[in-house]
């Protein structure tokens, strides 16, 4: 059965606390089989027989409504992907060894030409942005926390929904799951 990773977008804010353990017993009420949690962040990784990641998406963004009583965006990707994304290096080696952050926004679909050209306007001294299939990748020269970037300022200068993970985390996914 295929291996996917779901990277639920903001489970935690806003005063909410949601048990890894329940999020894996909501995944495995909706016949996922191998439910783990993966750093207690939102990131489940699981098998289906379904086809397709919207059908996974949509099934379990619905579910978790239903369970918790707020949207919890979810982004789906097959382990292939993942282990794509981890290995995809967009930046000069030297850049990302001096960089503070190096992080991986998940995207429902392709950015389009409207929203890549708006990204590379998002550029500044610290942040550097690039595109790659439904992802974008931000580097930041220093600490987060100094940049006027976040997560919420992407999704609405790019008028997408994403979800930030750092490329380590990435990084940590595809090397336990891709050879198992």
């Amino acid at each position: 059965m295929p291996r996917y990773v779901a990277f639920l977008r903001a489970i935690n804010v806003g005063g909410h606390v949601v048990k890894m353990d329940k999020v894996r017993a909501l995944f495995e009420k909706l016949g996922f089989a191998s439910v783990e949690t993966f750093m207690a962040s939102g990131n489940v990784v699981f098998e289906t027989r379904l086809k397709g990641r919207e059908a996974a998406e949509g099934n379990i963004e619905q579910a978790l409504h239903e369970a918790l009583g707020y949207e919890v965006v979810t982004f789906v990707r097959t382990m292939a992907e993942v282990t794509a994304i981890a290995r995809h290096r967009p930046f000069s080696a030297s850049a990302l060894a001096s960089a503070a952050a190096f992080n991986v926004g998940l995207l429902k679909e392709p950015l389009s030409d409207a929203a890549r050209r708006t990204l590379s306007g998002l550029k500044t001294e610290i942040d550097d942005f690039h595109a790659n299939a439904s992802e974008l990748y931000w580097m930041c020269a220093l600490k987060q926390s100094d940049s006027k970037i976040s997560n919420a300022v992407l999704e609405k200068a790019l008028q997408v929904r994403t979800t930030l993970r750092g490329q380590r985390t990435m990084e940590k996914l595809a090397a336990k799951y891709e050879a198992a």
